[in-house]
């Protein structure tokens, strides 16, 4: 088993970066991807109105997505740093804690989604036409947030062991089977917005289980041991250490964007599901960027758990290379062809002049976006999370809101 897993240790840095980098890349955007099925989907089936109140929610679900990948690099950061050390007993309690963590946090989410679905949709100013088919599929997706905090938990723990191309291959799957089930409830049976939230709970536990059973095989590295079912302490003050800053820095890019959004909503249905389609490629060219900094957090954590600095920096220095390459080559393709993007999800010129207008703006410097992504993650990596959470509330979130509220209205 451990041979098929990347040697975070030694070797070709560069190599070992772009082992991670490349399946979780794939991996986070056909999670990304998803939301675009379902309007793709909704528009060849349904009406605009759907294909507005998917959009709608999207910002809202993304925030929700980002929160728990976020959160799970807590587990991730303490389960390598177990392993470079050599700690095996550690990075077994680290497991089953964040297992644990995953379940609890999911079910909470869970509430909080389905409870305060309309209130969030509202303070978005979303549009009242797509407000009803929008707070639907907000509560049926939140129902399956358990399933999707503890497969992203899950994916963590291999990713921690060097195994990137597993969550890959099962995440693929879950899509195979939600696009599926999307055709199946939406077009037989006529399900619109709730035919594409249950197709996305069921792709997800297909995706929980294949992850769940590749931990359970991983067991000559570590293992889950259902006999001490339990919470250490220990392993779990390190893991929200790391997690919750993690986290909130992670949803902090969705909360500047629910800021925008609600500006945004304000000037009607065409210029909300424009900017909706938009979010869909901006979400994947976050994740592109991102990928590297997923891939920078375990090796700087086995390394720092190894006591080897020297590879620590060699590891900053290839990741920012490998994420600028990333960003900047499809940041382009997508500005380049953001007209033929847009029209997948929408026949509507207005749509589509909103949908370009934002993402010719922001496809074009992505790559900036993800220095500052493994920078953040490199310091995580390190157990210093607080630092890349301070610096993105203010640059992402009270920079934006400044903007928003005080300099936008100045001159719109």
């Amino acid at each position: 088993m451990r041979s098929k897993n990347v040697d975070m240790l030694s070797g070709s840095i560069t190599k070992g970066l772009l082992s991670l980098s490349v399946p979780i890349m794939i991996m986070n955007v056909m999670q990304s991807m998803f939301n675009i099925v379902d309007m793709t989907v909704l528009k060849w089936f349904s009406d605009g109105s759907a294909v507005g109140a998917v959009g709608a929610s999207g910002t809202l679900i993304s925030l929700c997505t980002s929160l728990l990948i976020g959160i799970a690099a807590g587990a991730n950061v303490v389960i390598a740093r177990r392993i470079g050390s050599g700690d095996r007993e550690a990075a077994d309690r680290a497991v089953m804690t964040s297992i644990l963590v995953a379940i609890f946090g999911g079910v909470l989410l869970m509430l909080i989604g389905a409870i305060f679905a309309e209130d969030f949709l509202v303070m978005t100013n979303c549009h009242e036409s797509l407000l009803s088919q929008a707070v639907l599929y907000f509560k049926i997706y939140f129902y399956g947030v358990p399933i999707l905090m503890l497969y992203n938990f899950l994916a963590s723990i291999l990713r921690a062991i060097g195994d990137t191309k597993k969550p890959m291959y099962f995440l693929i799957i879950g899509g195979m089977v939600k696009f599926v089930c999307t055709i199946v409830f939406v077009a037989l049976f006529d399900m619109d917005v709730e035919g594409v939230g249950f197709a996305t709970i069921i792709s997800n536990s297909v995706a929980l289980i294949l992850a769940f059973k590749a931990v359970l095989d991983s067991k000559d590295i570590v293992s889950v041991n259902f006999g001490k079912i339990a919470v250490d302490l220990f392993e779990l003050k390190e893991i929200l250490f790391i997690g919750i800053p993690a986290g909130m820095q992670s949803a902090m890019y969705s909360i500047a964007n629910v800021l925008i959004t609600s500006v945004v909503n304000s000037f009607g249905a065409a210029a909300t599901t424009g900017i909706s389609i938009a979010n869909q490629f901006d979400g994947i060219m976050y994740q592109i960027s991102y990928a590297p900094s997923l891939a920078t957090i375990p090796y700087v954590s086995q390394n720092i758990g190894a006591g080897n600095i020297k590879r620590v920096k060699q590891t900053v220095i290839r990741a920012v290379l490998i994420t600028v390459s990333f960003g900047a080559t499809f940041g382009g393709l997508s500005a380049v062809f953001s007209s033929q993007l847009s029209s997948i999800m929408s026949s509507s010129s207005e749509v589509i002049a909103f949908s370009c207008q934002k993402m010719i703006i922001i496809s074009s410097t992505y790559f900036i976006s993800g220095i500052n992504e493994v920078i953040g993650g490199a310091l995580k990596g390190m157990g210093k999370p607080i630092f890349p959470a301070v610096a993105t509330f203010a640059y992402m979130c009270v920079f934006r809101f400044i903007w928003v509220y005080a300099i936008y209205p100045l001159c719109p």
